[in-house]
């Protein structure tokens, strides 16, 4: 089946891999889609984004969501994921203890950011915590199609997972490990003085061809991901050694 992604609003990576870049927080969901499975990438950012998420992915691909990958656990990439009955959820070892403890923090930190208080209460509530924990390396084979799961930090929080795609190039789904509509945000779960480290190892597991999907913003090459990690290193005085 050929896979119409800019009819579905989606933006086509490669043959098997899109994305959508969405509204309020330019926040990306990715979308993989192998023979047997297919796995979505930061269900976005309340319970109704996630449903509008499932709905599109159905009408894209025949097919139900079956595998969700959290990048990371802030609001924007986590909150939607109670939408999608049945998915097997991955994210980077700790990330579930880390969600649980911190329902309250996750719920305050939407609501400051623009979620309306309703939908915040209410995804926080319903809140979907990774059950297949990253610690190393994971591949994920969807049918056809083997994706690798990279625990790549700590750098923008302790818990960044990158999600790379062979194909007829890489695709390397950074999270906001790499930002392109703005700045990278580091906030106090950040470890800024391992974050140059965390972009060395996106950039070895995509090399210099891959198309690499920032968190926010236009997708982006390798040449663009150092040049931020070089901003990065010089922002919080980390040298190469």
């Amino acid at each position: 089946m050929e896979l119409r992604w800019e009819e579905a609003g989606w933006e086509r990576l490669t043959g098997r891999t899109g994305r959508r870049r969405l509204p309020v927080w330019d926040c990306t969901a990715g979308l993989v889609v192998g023979n047997e499975s297919v796995l979505l990438i930061d269900p976005g950012s309340s319970v109704r984004e996630g449903a509008q998420l499932r709905a599109e992915a159905e009408r894209l691909t025949g097919r139900r969501v079956t595998h969700i990958a959290f990048t990371h656990g802030h609001f924007d990439h986590v909150l939607g994921a109670s939408s999608f009955a049945g998915a097997e959820v991955y994210g980077a070892v700790g990330l579930d203890s880390a969600l649980s403890a911190g329902r309250a923090e996750l719920r305050e930190d939407a609501v400051r950011h623009g979620l309306a208080e309703a939908d915040a209460t209410e995804a926080v509530d319903v809140l979907v915590l990774p059950k297949h924990l990253v610690s190393g390396e994971w591949t994920l084979e969807l049918g056809g199609l083997q994706v690798l799961l990279a625990n790549v930090g700590p750098g923008h929080t302790r818990y960044d997972l990158a999600v790379c795609v062979p194909g007829e190039r890489e695709v390397v789904f950074c999270g906001d490990l790499v930002e392109e509509s703005g700045a990278p945000q580091a906030g106090r779960d950040a470890v800024p003085a391992q974050w140059p480290a965390a972009i060395d190892r996106l950039l070895s597991l995509g090399g210099e061809d891959a198309l690499y999907v920032p968190g926010h913003g236009a997708v982006v090459s390798a040449a663009f991901v150092r040049a931020q990690r070089d901003t990065l290193r010089g922002l919080f005085g980390v040298s190469d050694g």
